[in-house]
């Protein structure tokens, strides 16, 4: 077990809470902590049409059903695309994050996924250090892929993580 499993396997904060698969009833709460962690949020529709097209969208709830966190995964032939993965304000820096990661790693080798290939935005220090930490690797950048405010656009680093 890596270091990275053991400190979420021990952490307080996580040990009660429980995954299942998004539901349109989650929306709401889903969307109060987009709009509150994101400067450019996913709107309602990005999150349905996910869930209309089968992707791979799962809550975290504490024992009182608070949501703690979601993540959605797009799967192509033998690569997982990780295209959202948020935890509440509240809970940063608990764990949650790298407990979601270790989720989407059983969810797409369950899938029989060779790698996970994710964007973020270089000013989002934090879950690039979640990212790397993980083991997440850059492979890339693409220019101007993400708004940015003043109607400007920011790049956005590609990574990749071998399962």
């Amino acid at each position: 077990m890596s270091a990275i499993h053991k400190v979420v396997a021990e952490s307080p904060a996580s040990s009660s809470l429980l995954f299942a698969r998004m539901q349109v009833g989650d929306l709401p709460e889903v969307l109060a902590i987009e709009n509150d962690v994101y400067p450019h949020p996913w709107s309602r529709g990005n999150f349905l049409d996910s869930l209309y097209s089968g992707y791979e969208a799962w809550t975290l709830r504490d024992p009182a059903r608070m949501l703690a966190g979601y993540f959605l995964v797009m799967l192509a032939v033998d690569e997982a695309h990780l295209l959202n993965i948020s935890v509440r304000r509240d809970l940063h820096g608990k764990g949650i994050g790298r407990m979601q990661l270790d989720k989407v790693v059983e969810v797409v080798k369950e899938k029989g996924m060779t790698s996970i290939l994710l964007e973020v935005r270089p000013s989002n220090l934090r879950a690039l250090a979640v990212y790397k930490q993980y083991g997440f690797e850059q492979i890339g950048v693409r220019k101007g892929y993400y708004p940015a405010g003043d109607n400007g656009r920011e790049d956005a680093i590609v990574m990749r993580f071998h399962v």
